[in-house]
């Protein structure tokens, strides 16, 4: 296929094609949550299974995003999104035919695949085909906006549709948007380079997978009340393949985690301040979800406007975080970002109803829309300016990492809904989060350096 890169209409086409294919990736992270409660009726599914249905999602996301760009430089990008889009239809079909809660949970692991296949493909696509920089960066900026409008979207769109149509229709609605987008993109979206470059490392990013997910059964379980046998082999597991993994990316030649960066303190905490945010966001989520329907009664619908004000800041904010840090560098707005996420979490105390949980939403909001640009910016400063693709990589790899931790703890912690202490488990979870809240803080400012004018480029080569 050729491809004009004079023709401003046929780039603006492949934008669309590439933004819609993100948008239904992230649509799923969230859309979820609304339906698990009707997921639960219907399904007999207890919560450790509803914890699942969001996990395995997020668990395959999180640990083939990285290998996923490789791949992408091997086989061609526009190549790479075709087979995700053919995967998370598939696998949307399958969820949406689920006979029972493992089937389930089996399908939404082969969508997160598919939607890692996906994510770092369409940004790849987008950098290929507006190589100028300034219209690149315009084109990023649309990209990452309409992620952020999945945010809002999901709950909204699977409040409506569980309500009047029930659970199903939430995976159904993604077979025939996908067909379109695949659809599109092979029609419209030109053939990328084909980049010979490193080999992946297979055995680290197999143990990693591993041990990511045994963790996460390690707390789901024991959460449950699982048999110590059963947790103690789980957490026994993690930990080998996760010490496995990170030997493995420190021997290789071309590790799949850049372990060298991890060293740097400037990388690093930004990189923990990702994965507390997206593990406190999602957690509220999980169990705000599921105490508005099952403990409140409110409908899905309702549930689902009642989500807004944990969303909305995170869109609305976004790019006040981007200008502040372009002015002041990115300590100041995350650690603003840490102080408000830590008044939120505190907010959860005065749960005991809906007035107190919306405000809560609210400030939880704030804090994560303050944090998103911001971190992402401090690890991008972080790093030498070759590797910066790289760095992006890692920072949405830690914010998976911290959507699946988020949903396991909160969810094991809280318990069953209907249970008598699941809203004091709610507050034992703030007090707990909010201590974690004031480390991420203290070292946010001890790690996180000012950048200057002067200073940047020496931050950028250390």
């Amino acid at each position: 296929m050729t491809f004009s890169p004079t023709s401003r209409e046929r780039r603006g086409l492949v934008l669309a094609v590439m933004c819609a294919g993100m948008f239904l990736v992230l649509l799923d992270v969230t859309i979820v949550n609304v339906a698990l409660p009707a997921i639960a009726k219907d399904l007999h599914a207890p919560v450790a299974a509803l914890q699942w249905v969001v996990d395995g999602y997020v668990i395959a996301i999180a640990g083939l995003l990285l290998a996923a760009g490789t791949v992408g430089d091997h086989l061609g990008h526009r190549r790479l999104a075709l087979a995700g889009f053919a995967l998370f239809g598939l696998a949307s079909l399958g969820c949406a035919l689920a006979p029972d809660s493992g089937v389930l949970i089996a399908a939404r692991i082969l969508q997160g695949i598919g939607g890692a296949l996906l994510l770092p493909s369409t940004m790849a696509v987008i950098v290929d085909v507006f190589p100028e920089r300034t219209e690149q960066a315009r084109a990023l900026g649309t990209w990452a906006a309409v992620s952020s409008l999945a945010l809002p979207a999901g709950p909204l769109l699977g409040g409506v549709l569980v309500q009047h149509f029930g659970w199903r229709p939430v995976f159904w609605i993604a077979v025939p948007l996908t067909i379109a987008a695949a659809a599109a993109t092979y029609y419209i979206v030109p053939s990328t380079a084909v980049r010979p470059g490193s080999r992946l490392d297979i055995r680290g990013l197999t143990a990693f997978v591993i041990g990511l997910a045994a963790a996460i059964f390690a707390v789901i379980s024991a959460g449950h009340h699982a048999g110590p046998r059963e947790v103690g082999v789980a957490a026994l597991v993690a930990v080998c393949a996760l010490t496995a993994a990170f030997r493995s990316a420190r021997r290789a030649a071309h590790p799949f985690l850049p372990v060298d960066l991890l060293r740097r303190r400037q990388f690093l905490v930004p990189n923990i301040v990702a994965v507390l945010m997206n593990s406190t966001f999602n957690g509220v989520l999980f169990v705000g979800t599921l105490y508005l329907q099952d403990t409140l009664g409110r409908t899905p619908s309702a549930a689902g406007l009642s989500v807004l004000p944990l969303a909305v800041p995170l869109v609305v904010l976004a790019p006040v975080s981007g200008r502040l840090t372009a002015r002041f560098g990115p300590r100041p707005a995350v650690a603003a970002g840490c102080l408000a996420t830590l008044c939120g979490v505190l907010l959860l105390l005065t749960v005991g109803g809906m007035g107190w949980l919306l405000a809560a939403f609210t400030v939880l909001g704030c804090g994560g829309g303050l944090l998103t640009t911001a971190v992402v910016a401090a690890t991008v400063r972080a790093t030498p300016p070759e590797r910066s693709g790289l760095a992006t990589g890692v920072s949405n790899t830690a914010r998976q990492v911290g959507t699946a931790c988020g949903v396991a703890i909160f969810g094991a912690v809280a318990g069953e809904p209907s249970a008598p202490g699941f809203l004091s488990h709610i507050h034992l979870l703030a007090v707990g989060t909010a201590v974690v809240w004031v480390a991420a803080l203290v070292i946010t400012l001890i790690a996180i350096e000012p950048v200057t004018a002067a200073a940047e480029p020496a931050t950028a080569r250390r």
